[in-house]
C-alpha cells in the first residue's frame, strides 16, 4: 500500500524505488572498471548499498536525499573507486528535488559531478574530446531527463492546483452572485406582498371594526360574521407581517418558523362555522405536543382545507375534522359532504347561482402537498363516491418527521 507508512515517514512506495536504485548502482558497481579502479569485492557492493539508503527519506525530505546521495557517492569515488556513473544513483534524487521545487540544486549538482567526471577522466586517460562526449553524453542525457521530468510533473501539479483554485473561487463568486440575486427578489416579493396583499388585509380589518361599531346591536349572525371577518384578517395580518420579516431576513440566517400550530385549531374551525360551514372536530388517541415543523404542517393543512370548503362545497355544507395520534405519526383527514349543491366539494367547480364565478388555477393541494413532504409525510385528496371531498395526510412525528 503506497499510504503504508513506517519510521521516519518511509512508505513502501519508496522501499521499492530504492530496491530498484540499488539494482541499478549494484550493477553499475559490477560493470565499472577502468584505470586505477579498485577491485570488485564484497566491500565494493556493501559501499553500493549504503549509497540508496537515502531515497528512502525521498518523500519527506527529497533536499537531503539528494544532497546525501551525492556526497555517499564522492565518498565512494574516494574510498573504493568503481568508475561507477553516477546516473543510477542520482536520477531518482534530482527527480524528486526538482518535483518539490529544488531546480537550482538539482542543476548544480549533476553539473559539477560531469565536471568534475570529465576532468578526472580526460586527465587519466587521455582521450579526445570526441571519445570523451561518447562516454558522458548518455549519462547527461539521462541526469537532464531525470530533472527535466521533475520539473514538468511540478508544473504540471501546481497547475492543477492554481486551477483547482480558480474553480473554488469561481465557484464561491457565483453562489454569491445568486445569493444577492435571492435576496434582490425575496426583497422584492416582500415590497410587492406590504403594497398590495398586507395593504387590502388592514383595510379588511379597519372596514369590518367600523362596521361592528355602526351595527350596534341588529342581527347576531351578522354580527358574528363579521367579528369572524375581522378576527381572521388580523391573524391573516399578524401572519403576512411575519411573512414579509422572513423574506426579508437574510438568506444566510436561520429564520424563525412562523406562529401557528393545532392550538389555534378551535378558532379556525369557530371561523369557518361562523363563514357558514359548520366544522366537527374528532379526535382519536392521546393528544401530544409535536414536532414545531410537524405541528405547523398540520395547522396549515387543515387551515387550506376548510377554506377550500368554504370557496369550493358551497353554502351550508358541512365539514368533518378527523385527527388520529398515532405512535409515530399524526394522520388527517377532513371531508366535507359537498352541501352546496350537486358535484360540490373543494374540488368540483359547480356552485350555488350568484355565489361568483368558478375560482382559477389555485395551489392550494399542490401547497399542501409540499408542506406534507417537506417534513417527511405525504397527502391525498380527491372527490368521495358518496359526494363531497376529501384531504387525508398522514405526518411522521419521529426521526424524519421534524421538518429537517
Amino acid at each position: 500500500m503506497k499510504g503504508a507508512r513506517g519510521p521516519l515517514g518511509i512508505r513502501l512506495v519508496d522501499v521499492g524505488l530504492a530496491v530498484a536504485v540499488l539494482i541499478a548502482v549494484e550493477i553499475s558497481v559490477a560493470t565499472g572498471s577502468g584505470p586505477g579502479a579498485a577491485p570488485l569485492n564484497a566491500f565494493a557492493y556493501v559501499l553500493g548499498g549504503i549509497l540508496v539508503l537515502p531515497v528512502l527519506v525521498r518523500h519527506r525530505w527529497p533536499a537531503f536525499e539528494l544532497i546525501a546521495c551525492s556526497v555517499l557517492l564522492l565518498l565512494y569515488y574516494t574510498l573504493d573507486r568503481r568508475d561507477i556513473s553516477p546516473a543510477p544513483l542520482l536520477s531518482l534524487p534530482l527527480y524528486d528535488a526538482a518535483v518539490a521545487g529544488y531546480l537550482w540544486l538539482a542543476i548544480i549538482i549533476p553539473a559539477v559531478f560531469m565536471a568534475i567526471g570529465l576532468f578526472v577522466v580526460g586527465a587519466s586517460t587521455h582521450q579526445s574530446l570526441v571519445s570523451l562526449a561518447g562516454t558522458f553524453l548518455p549519462q547527461i542525457a539521462v541526469l537532464f531527463l531525470a530533472v527535466t521530468l521533475g520539473e514538468v510533473v511540478r508544473n504540471r501539479r501546481a497547475l492543477a492546483a492554481e486551477t483547482a483554485e480558480r474553480l473554488r473561487v469561481a465557484q464561491e463568486e457565483r453562489e454569491t452572485e445568486t445569493a444577492r440575486r435571492v435576496a434582490e427578489e425575496r426583497l422584492r416579493i416582500a415590497r410587492d406582498l406590504h403594497d398590495t396583499v398586507a395593504h387590502s388585509m388592514a383595510t379588511i380589518t379597519v372596514q369590518a371594526g367600523s362596521a361592528l361599531h355602526l351595527l350596534d346591536g341588529g342581527d347576531t349572525s351578522l354580527r358574528r360574521a363579521l367579528t369572524a371577518i375581522r378576527a381572521t384578517s388580523k391573524e391573516a395580518l399578524a401572519e403576512m407581517r411575519a411573512t414579509l420579516g422572513q423574506l426579508r431576513t437574510a438568506a444566510s440566517s436561520d429564520p424563525p418558523t412562523l406562529a401557528g400550530g393545532l392550538d389555534r385549531l378551535p378558532a379556525l374551525c369557530d371561523a369557518v362555522t361562523a363563514a357558514g360551514a359548520p366544522v366537527t372536530v374528532e379526535v382519536e388517541g392521546e393528544q401530544r405536543p409535536l414536532p414545531p415543523a410537524v405541528d405547523q404542517a398540520a395547522y396549515r393543512i387543515l387551515q387550506e382545507s376548510l377554506t377550500n370548503v368554504l370557496r369550493h362545497a358551497g353554502q351550508a355544507a358541512g365539514a368533518t375534522v378527523s385527527l388520529c395520534y398515532e405512535p409515530a405519526a399524526l394522520a388527517i383527514r377532513v371531508t366535507d359532504d359537498g352541501g352546496g349543491g350537486a358535484g360540490g366539494g373543494q374540488a368540483g367547480p359547480a356552485r350555488p347561482a350568484g355565489d361568483g364565478p368558478p375560482p382559477g388555477g389555485g395551489h392550494g393541494l399542490t401547497g399542501m402537498s409540499e408542506r406534507a413532504a417537506a417534513v417527511g409525510g405525504k397527502m391525498t385528496a380527491g372527490p368521495r363516491p358518496e359526494g363531497g371531498f376529501e384531504v387525508v395526510a398522514w405526518l411522521p412525528v419521529t426521526a424524519g418527521g421534524d421538518g429537517r
